[in-house]
C-alpha cells in the first residue's frame, strides 16, 4: 500500500471518527433532553396527583382514610394525568405497609406496591451510558418519584408514586436517531468523495515522487522531457524536483565510483591483488583486482554468490574465510595453499590471505557486518620488497657517495693549493719546497685513507646468520654498554617486551650497529642522563630502541647523520651511524629516529621477525 493510498484512507477514517463523535454528542444531547422533559412532567404529574388526593382528603373529614381514597373521582383524576408513554401509573399508598389505596389502574387497589429506584438520580445524577442501558430496557427496569403528604417523618399519611418506564422513551426518541444516522451517512459520503478529490489533485506529486525513488532505489534515473518540467508551487512538488535533482547527480556518482572502481581495479592488478567484499548476508558485493588468477574463474560470474561458492569450505582457504565469518577474528597474511593436493597447476601454490571484519552495524558479527577477503602472491609480495631494498640501498649509497666526495674534495684542494705554490717558487729559482711536498704528502696520505675507508664500507659483507632471541641480545648489548655509561654518571634502563621473539641476524654485526647508536648517545650526554633500552615486538617485526636524555639533533642535521664521513664532534670520524645504517640494511630492516632539541633523541631499529 502506497503513501497516497495510506493518506487517503487516514483522512476517511479522521472524518468518519469526527462524524461519528459529532453524532454521538448529539444522540447524547437528545436523549438527556428526553429525560430532562419526561423528569419535569413526572414532577408536575406528582405535585396534581398530590393536590387531587390531598382535597378528596378534605372533603371526606369523617371518612377513614381507606375509604376516602377508594372514591372513582380521584381514580378518573389520576387516571387522566396519563398522557405520557413513560409514565405508566400513578399509585397512592400507604407509608407504613405499602398498601396501595389509590391507583390510576383501579384494579391495583389494595396491591401491595412496589419499591422503585428514584427516577431523579437517574436524570440527574447517573452517567449517559446508564441512561442508555435503561433506554434499550435489556432489564424491564422501573423507577419512581414519590411525594409524601404530612408532616415528616412521624405523621405522613400517605405516599403518592409516579411510576416511570424509561424504556418508553427510546419510541420519542428513535425518529430523532434515524435523522442523524442519515445525516451521518450524508456527511460521511460527502467526505469520502471530497478527500478522494483533494488525494486526486493535492497529493497527486506523490506518486511521482515515489516513482522517482523506486527508480533512484533501482539505480536508474528517469529525466524530464523538456516540455515537462514545470515551476514547483508546493512543498511536495518541490521535494519531487529535488528528487529528480539528487536522481541527475547519483546518476552522476555512479560514473564517478564506475572510473574509481576501474582506477581501484587496475591499481591491484599492478600489485597482483585479488580483493573481495561479502555483504552481512555473506554474497559478494564487490571483486576486483587479479581475481581470475586466484580463483580461475570469471569475475562477471561472482557477483551475489556466497562465500560457499567462490571459496569452497573443502578447501583451506574456504575453510579458514568461513570460520573468520563465524567467529569475526581477522586473519593477516597467513600463507595458505591455493590448490588441493592433485589439482590442475593454475596461478600461485601459496596465497597470502587476509580476512577482515567490516563493522556497519553494532551488535556484534552476525548484527551487521561484512566481510573483506584479500589475496596476496607471495612472489609478486617479495618481488615488490627486493624492488624497495634495491631502492633503499642506493639511496644509501648515493648518500655515502656524497659523504666521500666531500671527504676526497677537500685533500684535492689542498694538493692543487700548494702545487701552485710550488710552482711559483721553482719559477722564481726558490727551490724551498720542502713545506708544500711535506703538506702534499699528508693529504696523499690523507686522501688514500678516505679512498680506502670507502672501498671497506662498500666491499660485499658475507653475513652468518642465525636465529637469536632478541631480548638475549639486547642484554648482551646492555652489558657492553653499561661499563662506559656508569663512568660517565649515566643511568641505564632496559625495558624488554618481546619475550619469545627470534630474529634471523650477524649476532656480531648487529650488536656493533646497535653499540654505535649507543655510544653515540652516550657521547650526546657529557653531563651525565639517561640512557635506554627497549625491546619490542609487532605482529610481523621486532625492534630495538635506544633512547637518551642528551642535547639532541637540530633540524638542520637530520637528513646527513646517516652520510658517510659526517660528524658534528671535532674528534669523529663520521663512520659509526653510516655503518649501522648499512648494517641494518643488510638485515633487510629500517633504522629511523625522532629527536627534540634539549629533550634527548630516540633511535627505532626494525628488523623482520624469523619464520
Amino acid at each position: 500500500m502506497n503513501l497516497q493510498t495510506k493518506l487517503t484512507l487516514w483522512y476517511v477514517l479522521l472524518v468518519a471518527v469526527l462524524l461519528g463523535s459529532i453524532s454521538a454528542v448529539d444522540l447524547i444531547n437528545n436523549m438527556q433532553q428526553r429525560f430532562d422533559a419526561t423528569l419535569a412532567q413526572a414532577e408536575t404529574y406528582k405535585v396534581v396527583a398530590g393536590k387531587y388526593v390531598t382535597k378528596t382528603l378534605n372533603s371526606q373529614l369523617s371518612t377513614p382514610l381507606p375509604k376516602a381514597l377508594s372514591d372513582p373521582v380521584l381514580a378518573n383524576d389520576l387516571s387522566d394525568l396519563l398522557r405520557t408513554n413513560a409514565i405508566i401509573e400513578i399509585a397512592v399508598t400507604d407509608p407504613k405497609t405499602y398498601e396501595t389505596l389509590a391507583d390510576s389502574s383501579p384494579d391495583r387497589v389494595g396491591v401491595r406496591a412496589e419499591h422503585y429506584p428514584d427516577f431523579r438520580r437517574l436524570v440527574i445524577d447517573d452517567p449517559w451510558w446508564e441512561k442508555w442501558r435503561v433506554l434499550r430496557g435489556s432489564d424491564r427496569r422501573f423507577y419512581q418519584l414519590e411525594y409524601q403528604l404530612g408532616e415528616p417523618p412521624d405523621h405522613i399519611l400517605v405516599s403518592v408514586l409516579v411510576i416511570i418506564a424509561p424504556a418508553l422513551i427510546k419510541n420519542e426518541i428513535n425518529p430523532i436517531m434515524n435523522h442523524d444516522a442519515w445525516v451521518a451517512v450524508l456527511f460521511l459520503s460527502g467526505a469520502i468523495c471530497i478527500t478522494f478529490l483533494f488525494s486526486a489533485v493535492a497529493i497527486r506529486p506523490l506518486g511521482r515522487l515515489r516513482r522517482q525513488l523506486d527508480l533512484i532505489a533501482r539505480g536508474e534515473y528517469e529525466p524530464e522531457g523538456p516540455g515537462t518540467a514545470k515551476p514547483a508551487t508546493d512543498d511536495l512538488s518541490v521535494m519531487a524536483s529535488k528528487v529528480s535533482l539528487l536522481g541527475q547527480r547519483l546518476r552522476g556518482a555512479q560514473y564517478e565510483v564506475s572510473d574509481l572502481r576501474g582506477n581501484i581495479d587496475r591499481l591491484l592488478q599492478d600489485l597482483e591483488d585479488a580483493v573481495f567484499i561479502f555483504n552481512r548476508e555473506r554474497r559478494l558485493v564487490f571483486a576486483s583486482g587479479f581475481v581470475e588468477k586466484f580463483l580461475s574463474k570469471d569475475r562477471g560470474e561472482l557477483p551475489d554468490q556466497t562465500i560457499a561458492d567462490v571459496f569452497p569450505p573443502s578447501t583451506t582457504l574456504g575453510l579458514l574465510i568461513a570460520q573468520t565469518s563465524q567467529t569475526g577474528r581477522p586473519i593477516r597474511n597467513r600463507r595458505v595453499p591455493l590448490r588441493a593436493q592433485g589439482e590442475a597447476e593454475s596461478g600461485p601454490a601459496v596465497v597470502l590471505l587476509s580476512v577482515d571484519v567490516l563493522e556497519t552495524l553494532p551488535g556484534g558479527v552476525h548484527a551487521g557486518s561484512g566481510l573483506l577477503v584479500r589475496l596476496r602472491d607471495p612472489e609478486a609480495q617479495r618481488k615488490l620488497g627486493r624492488e624497495l631494498q634495491t631502492a633503499d640501498r642506493m639511496a644509501a649509497i648515493n648518500r655515502v657517495s656524497a659523504g666521500v666526495a666531500h671527504e676526497v674534495k677537500n685533500p684535492l684542494n689542498a694538493i692543487l693549493l700548494h702545487v701552485e705554490v710550488a710552482k711559483a717558487k721553482l719559477e722564481r729559482g726558490d727551490t724551498d719546497v720542502a713545506p708544500q711536498m711535506e703538506i702534499i704528502s699528508r693529504e696523499i696520505l690523507r686522501l688514500d685513507r678516505v679512498v680506502k675507508t670507502f672501498l671497506d664500507f662498500n666491499r660485499p659483507v658475507e653475513l652468518n646468520l642465525a636465529d637469536v632471541p632478541l631480548q638475549e641480545l639486547v642484554a648482551e648489548i646492555v652489558d657492553l654498554a653499561r661499563p662506559q655509561a656508569e663512568a660517565g654518571g649515566i643511568t641505564v634502563h632496559v625495558d624488554q617486551q618481546a619475550e619469545g621473539v627470534e630474529v634471523r641476524v650477524d649476532r656480531d654485526l648487529l650488536k656493533q650497529a646497535v653499540l654505535n647508536v649507543a655510544v653515540n648517545a652516550m657521547q650526546a650526554m657529557p653531563d651525565g642522563g639517561e640512557l635506554r633500552f627497549e625491546s619490542f615486538a609487532t605482529e610481523d617485526t621486532a625492534g630495538i630502541r635506544i633512547s637518551d636524555t642528551g642535547v639532541g639533533i637540530p633540524e638542520e642535521l637530520r637528513e646527513k647523520i646517516f652520510r658517510l664521513y659526517f660528524t658534528t664532534r671535532q674528534e669523529g670520524s663520521g663512520i659509526g651511524l653510516a655503518m649501522t645504517f648499512r648494517i641494518v640494511q643488510l638485515h633487510d630492516g629500517t633504522i629511523d629516529f625522532t629527536s627534540e632539541p634539549g629533550k634527548g633523541t630516540s633511535f627505532f631499529i626494525r628488523l623482520p621477525i624469523a619464520v
